[in-house]
């Protein structure tokens, strides 16, 4: 049965439906020797080509996925290349098999925290979109000391420039001089949210780190740079809370360390 070539990608696990979609678009797939273009088909046994690189849907789908905690630093980059050069959060990742590994959502340059990594596109898919609404937690250090009527604000909601946002909780956690700390979340992913709610209540965020997203918690031992495979328990509830059947498949957790250069 022909299905969306975007679609049958994501769940092989070549990237995330939005990622397969821009390399459609920008011409990286062919389809026995064509270049595909968006609303292409697949029923698998199509010659595949993607950016640049021949791919096998069938090799990918009997590999089993997998599923990682990954501890990201301050400086890395939440993408597959940067012109820059800079640090990719993928460089310390080890190699999936056939597959390839998806950021569950990203941080920016100056975040650290929990990323999820996954071969699942279709799970990926899920997590990520607003419809599933799947809880982001942050631990918050901001510049001054905001009153009730600016932490009520925040709960209630500020005009950002692309639309309304707000925090679903928060709760102050402590802090000194002219410091203080915060546990925020809410249960969208627009770039820049957190960061962007408290500039709009009036206050700079010094420290931004992301400490659980879902079901899942940023281990308090896992250092950064390091990744841990999830365990059973933690994936079935990925699976479950997006409304997809877990996989049969386990896989131990232990943290590890990233290569050296």
């Amino acid at each position: 049965m022909a299905d969306r070539a975007q679609k049958v990608l994501a769940a092989a696990g070549y990237g995330s439906r939005r990622e397969i979609e821009r390399l459609i678009a920008d011409g990286q797939l062919t389809i026995n020797g064509e270049v595909a273009e968006l609303g292409a088909t697949l029923v698998g046994d199509e010659t595949l080509v993607l950016s640049g690189k021949p791919i096998s849907i069938r090799g990918a789908q009997q590999a089993r996925h997998k599923h990682l905690l990954y501890h990201k630093p301050q400086g890395e980059v939440c993408s597959r290349n940067d012109p820059e050069g800079r640090a990719l959060v993928f460089d310390n990742l080890p190699k999936p098999g056939p597959r390839r590994w998806i950021s569950v959502g990203r941080l920016d340059i100056a975040t650290s925290g929990l990323l999820v990594m996954t071969t699942d596109g279709a799970l990926a898919n899920r997590l990520m979109h607003p419809s599933y609404e799947i809880e982001r937690r942050y631990a918050v250090r901001v510049l001054g000391q905001p009153n009730a009527e600016a932490l009520q604000s925040m709960l209630d909601g500020l005009e950002l420039d692309d639309g309304r946002a707000a925090f679903e909780t928060l709760v102050e956690t402590g802090g000194g001089g002219a410091n203080r700390w915060y546990e925020v979340s809410l249960r969208e992913g627009r770039n820049r949210e957190v960061r962007r709610l408290w500039e709009a209540a009036g206050f700079k965020v010094s420290r931004l780190i992301r400490i659980g997203y879902g079901n899942l918690k940023l281990p308090p031992r896992q250092k950064p740079g390091r990744y841990a495979d999830l365990q059973r328990r933690e994936v079935v509830g990925l699976y479950i809370s997006v409304g997809l059947e877990p996989p049969p498949e386990a896989t131990p957790r232990g943290p590890r360390r990233r290569p050296r250069r």
